[in-house]
């Protein structure tokens, strides 16, 4: 009889997925399934039945894998009913090694299924982790409040406030300040943000959050020191921003750059990435920051001040390069062929059009840093396809006990 919602049954993992999940294979279907190993047999609940595959939950570890630890997360352990398990640290009973192994597993298979692209990229790890085993190191916390006013996470995949003792993850700042225990009444979620100089913000919302600009502060990254809104986004690893600005630095051919090429750094933010482009290319670059948040821009305006020949400007990434491809004239065509563009895209990549207008602006060089290896396995795909050759690429461990991974590539034209 064909396997129904609600059938428990044991599960051998063969791989790892995309997204934190494991696969299995029961009777020629394939089933997805959270909390195990590569190598284990797992009792698993199926909750999702579609044509070609299954979705399931692990509910008891029947033969375990070496790699298996105690999780580093209590709230988050297999030994709890799979609705009160909080979500946010998905990897976190598996020892850090194998969490790179697994990492590097769903990097290089995106590229060979997605964007047809064989290579080794192994995931390197952030300064200090391993000494801390992968704790400590968010500096920005969301947690959600349910309706008697708990603080906690979502349970994974879906809208379920699990109310959470610990913050391990956290760095050592936010675990003092957050008072876990404390009722938020009318509060619909809470943020606790460590700064560059060790002071956390506890920031309540009721309702949706508020875009705009809140407070201006400075979060320093090497020497430098970058102005950021209080609520605004900052990369949440502690160690994030530089090992990204070194990264950046890195990937960029210096024999092609142009200092006086019309420059991009595209979704940049409040220029975290602008600055190094402008540390390669000196201080007469001319290179424009493009960011649809304007409150972000403001800031990259300021923060990228040492550069006389530098602009940052509001606007959609995708409708700025359609602009420019429909305006740009012959004399600034021959600059943007010259450029070393610096993109970094949300979750979801750059995509089709974006790629498309990009290509036909036809960089010297583009450097993309990808926070999803299967929406950068895509793009990489678009611009091989192109004619770009896919050069140095990176990959960093800057979520442990989680999922994501982050990768620098650099593409340049043939």
């Amino acid at each position: 009889m064909p396997i129904q919602r609600g059938d428990e049954l044991a599960l051998t993992i063969d791989n790892v997925a995309h997204g934190g999940v494991f696969v299995g294979r029961h009777e020629g279907r394939v089933l997805f399934v959270p909390d195990a190993l590569p190598g284990e047999t797992v009792r698993v609940r199926v909750t999702e039945l579609k044509r070609s595959f299954g979705r399931g939950e692990t509910l008891e570890v029947l033969e375990a894998s070496p790699d298996r630890v105690p999780h580093v997360w209590p709230e988050a352990s297999i030994d709890r009913a799979p609705e009160r398990r909080a979500g946010g640290a998905e990897l976190g009973h598996v020892r850090l090694p194998a969490q790179r192994a697994l990492k590097q597993r769903v990097v290089e298979d995106a590229l060979r299924r997605t964007g047809r692209i064989e290579r080794d990229v192994p995931v390197q790890a952030a300064p200090g982790d391993d000494a801390r085993g992968g704790l400590g190191w968010r500096t920005r916390v969301t947690l959600h409040v349910d309706d008697s006013g708990r603080q906690g996470p979502f349970a994974a995949r879906s809208h379920t406030v699990v109310p959470v003792t610990s913050l391990p993850l956290a760095t050592e700042g936010i675990q003092d300040q957050a008072q876990l225990d404390l009722r938020l009444p009318g509060a619909s979620r809470v943020d606790y943000v460590q700064r560059g100089d060790g002071s956390v913000d506890v920031i309540a919302t009721e309702g949706d959050p508020v875009r705009g600009r809140t407070d201006t502060v400075l979060e320093r990254v090497g020497e430098r020191e970058l102005q950021v809104d209080r609520a605004g986004f900052w990369q949440v690893h502690r160690e994030a921003p530089g090992v990204l600005v070194d990264a950046v630095r890195r990937a960029i051919d210096v024999t092609r750059i142009d200092p006086k090429a019309a420059n991009l750094d595209l979704y940049g933010g409040v220029g975290l990435l602008a600055t190094a482009l402008g540390d390669v290319l000196g201080p007469q670059a001319r290179m424009t920051s493009v960011e649809s948040d304007e409150v972000a821009t403001d800031h990259a305006a300021e923060n990228l001040a040492e550069w006389v020949g530098a602009l940052a400007i509001t606007a959609k990434v995708d409708r700025f390069l359609r602009d420019t491809v429909r305006e740009a004239s012959a004399a600034e065509r021959d600059r943007l062929r010259a450029a070393t563009v610096v993109l970094d895209p949300p979750r979801a990549g750059a995509g089709g059009e974006t790629i498309a207008s990009l290509v036909e602006l036809a960089p010297s060089q583009v450097v993309y840093v990808a926070c999803d290896p299967v929406a950068f396995a895509r793009d990489a795909r678009l611009l091989v396809d192109a004619g770009y050759d896919l050069g140095p690429l990176e990959a960093f461990d800057l979520f442990p006990h989680t999922h994501h991974v982050e990768c620098v590539a650099r593409f340049t034209r043939g």
